[in-house]
């Protein structure tokens, strides 16, 4: 009888590809029959494969660039010595066993609805985005500081649009897009030239890149950031916002033209098209522009980012913060149909900034960082819980790496960066509510117990939002490759 070669792979429902085939062989099944039903085990209902398997209707992916210190997140080691604890102390969150941080109030009090992981590990201490919200097995600086590197694998946003785009071809007229990111194309708001790496479809391609909306305000705030011999004072939106404050998509048309003028203006350009492409005899429509002005005439992605729609109470409990706000926008996108947002906290003026706290941890804590994340993070889980909606989205609190335990002498304290060992926070979707899971050593430098690599927070979020992790992609050479190589998911992270 005929063997196929090859690692056996089991699939859902119990039997290997390897049975599989050596059955379809005995009974004398083709390839195209084998397929087909392969094909039908993939359509059973979801329950039939496991219970939390597409429970996440959609996900907000809330990224803290720069890292935040697992020790002044939700590992809190009070009877660390003050060069690892700090200056900061520790507050009782509504999850027993895990206090937070002094200076997240906020967050404390809706912790019982989040689950924690303390043990994230991985081996790149550098600011690898897209180490942690791609597949790419592997990462180095050059690749961080190469948003094009065709060694790149396609950001988290990209492959739910491209699956959901290839699973169901009738996404693609949805007025609210898949994969929008917030508050401006990610590391654009930067000092220098080079963007940073991460959040781009890679070999999908630009099809699937996200849709950016834009921030529209200012400033209420003014701060001091530091980076080596500099000292620099910004208009801070991350530190405090205008009440006008809302966002408009990337590229939508300005204030003062109508959608009627906008419709005029897409007559006469196709009219104009069908001409040239008459004479020439080709065709040659653009799908990305017609997605533009599909999107830029959507009455219904124009409301969902307009934030200043919510009651003020409600804004008021994201927080006047450009983080806060845009948490806000995410629930609305979400509400209004999209199934994969992200809010980046993104840098700054400054490169180096956001969350990379080498120099002035403290100050920034208090005044920059803690308390625009407390508001948001907070105002957003609660938010969702009250209106019946968390249970369907699924909430990832994701940054590159942690910091070091031990404190720098730099001015206002410093911690550097650190991948040994760091926390991230879940929610909703089909995670349990009130867990923690790992630990780390007493000053929360090792992993203790139960090490989870960021491809483990990757798969557990596709396996969510229903999608078969033996589902393959197609890379630049035409090669299938896996959805998330050595990826699994966080069973005891689940309902």
């Amino acid at each position: 009888m005929l063997r196929v070669l090859g690692q056996p792979k089991q699939l859902c429902t119990g039997p290997t590809r390897r049975d599989l085939l050596t059955a379809g062989s005995a009974l004398g099944l083709t390839l195209p029959a084998f397929l087909q039903a392969q094909a039908r085990e993939r359509e059973k209902p979801s329950a039939a494969r496991d219970m939390h398997f597409g429970r996440a209707k959609a996900c907000i992916l809330l990224f803290l660039y720069g890292s935040p210190s697992q020790l002044e997140l939700a590992d809190q080691k009070p009877n660390a010595p003050v060069e690892v604890r700090g200056e900061l102390g520790s507050i009782k969150s509504s999850l027993p066993g895990c206090d937070v941080c002094e200076l997240l109030p906020h967050t404390s009090r809706v912790m019982h609805n989040v689950t924690v992981v303390r043990s994230v590990t991985h081996k790149h201490p550098i600011h690898g985005v897209a180490y942690a919200a791609t597949s790419v097995p592997d990462i180095d600086v050059a690749m961080e500081l190469a948003p094009h590197d065709a060694r790149h694998w396609p950001f988290i946003g990209s492959v739910v649009s491209h699956l959901e785009q290839r699973e169901r071809p009738e996404s693609t007229r949805k007025p609210v897009p898949d994969n929008i990111a917030l508050p401006w194309p990610f590391s654009s708001r930067r000092t220098g030239e080079v963007h940073r790496a991460g959040p781009y479809p890679a070999f999908l391609g630009n099809q699937f890149a996200p849709h950016y909306a834009r921030f529209q305000g200012t400033a209420s705030k003014k701060i001091t950031k530091t980076l080596t011999d500099r000292t620099i004072e910004f208009d801070e939106p991350y530190a405090g916002t205008n009440p006008d404050a809302h966002f408009v998509l990337g590229g939508e048309a300005p204030a003062d033209i109508t959608v009627d003028r906008l419709n005029s203006r897409k007559s006469l350009l196709e009219q104009m098209e069908d001409a040239r492409r008459s004479r020439d005899k080709v065709d040659s429509r653009d799908p990305f522009r017609e997605m533009a002005y599909a999107l830029m005439g959507s009455e219904k992605v124009r409301n969902a980012l307009d934030v200043r729609r919510e009651p003020a109470r409600v804004r008021e409990s994201y927080g006047h913060f450009l983080f806060g706000q845009s948490c806000l926008a995410a629930r609305r996108l979400v509400e209004a149909g999209s199934k994969f947002v992200t809010v980046f906290w993104d840098e700054f003026g400054l490169a180096g900034s956001g969350w990379d706290t080498h120099w002035e941890h403290y100050p920034r804590m208090r005044n920059e960082l803690m308390p625009g994340f407390d508001h948001g993070f907070a105002g957003l889980i609660a938010d969702l819980d009250q209106r019946g909606m968390l249970d369907e989205t699924l909430v990832l609190v994701l940054s590159e790496h942690g910091r070091t335990p031990k404190l720098n002498s730099a001015k206002g304290g410093g911690r550097d960066h650190w991948s040994q060992a760091y926390s991230v926070l879940l929610a909703g979707g089909g995670i349990a509510r009130g867990r923690v899971i790992g630990k780390t050593d007493s000053i929360g430098g090792t992993v203790a117990d139960r090490p989870v690599s960021p491809k483990d927070l990757l798969a557990t979020a596709y396996h969510l939002l229903g999608y078969d992790l033996e589902t393959t992609l197609t890379d630049r050479t035409n090669r299938p490759v896996p959805l998330v190589p050595g990826g699994a998911v966080l069973r005891d992270a689940l309902v």
